[in-house]
């Protein structure tokens, strides 16, 4: 398929996405312009309010829990709004690989709603890039398209170019547990002087923790104060 019809393609996907009426995309019943219907977005799996501050996996009370306090990761805190687990998992993947722009609308609007307090937190709003390959080939970021409306609502302005991932990490889905934390080393680069900035990271899924964890390394490096990461989904127990 030559490039003019793959982008002329995306483009009428992205029309259609916008102006044709949606059935649920997890159950088929008629559906608003999120792309949900009332019924599936109040069954869908939300975190718990105890998870760890710091990592968002279960903690105690509502404190860190036993890993973050023995090695604590370079971000300082997490907010995740699901679990990944059906059928988050599902509206994920049709917002990645289906082009379903309609469900970051829903989960934009769901992050402003719980994640309004921790992003006043911030300075900065940061999409976890994608690297130049990937873009071009999928087309979209899906952290850019969540994060757009959340800088709109917060006011934060949102970092798109000058935080760049340089080298094109496997899908962490494809990796066991020991290659997910090291393959996102070296990933990233950022030209930006932080000077103590607070940064938030917003990003659709959140697995070991690897990825976020040597993003945030690599803003510290260049002076963040603090940095959060603000997510759709957090797989339950990383395996």
């Amino acid at each position: 398929m030559s490039n003019l019809a793959r982008d002329s393609r995306r483009l009428l996907a992205r029309v259609l996405d916008v102006l044709m009426p949606q059935d649920c995309l997890l159950c088929g019943e008629p559906a608003g312009p999120d792309g949900l219907c009332t019924d599936c977005c109040s069954e869908l799996p939300r975190r718990p309010p105890t998870a760890c501050p710091v990592c968002a996996l279960p903690g105690l009370n509502g404190g860190p829990c036993a890993q973050c306090l023995r090695e604590p990761p370079h971000y300082d805190a997490t907010l995740a709004l699901f679990d990944y687990a059906f059928p988050v998992d599902r509206l994920v993947h049709g917002l990645k690989y289906g082009h379903q722009l309609s469900v970051a609308r829903y989960l934009a609007q769901e992050l402003c709603a719980v994640g309004s307090e921790f992003a006043r937190r911030a300075d900065l709003l940061v999409p976890m890039p994608l690297h130049a390959r990937r873009l071009a080939d999928r087309g979209f970021n899906q952290a850019v398209e969540i994060a757009r409306l959340l800088a709109r609502a917060s006011g934060l302005p949102m970092e798109l170019a000058r935080v760049k991932r340089v080298r094109d990490t496997p899908a962490q889905a494809t990796l066991d547990r020991e290659e997910r934390l090291r393959s996102p080393r070296g990933a990233f680069d950022c030209d930006l002087v932080l000077a103590g900035a607070r940064v938030l990271v917003v990003d659709d899924v959140m697995t070991t923790g690897a990825t976020l964890d040597e993003l945030a390394r690599c803003l510290k490096r260049q002076g963040a104060g603090w940095v959060g990461n603000l997510v759709v989904a957090r797989t339950p127990m990383p395996g």
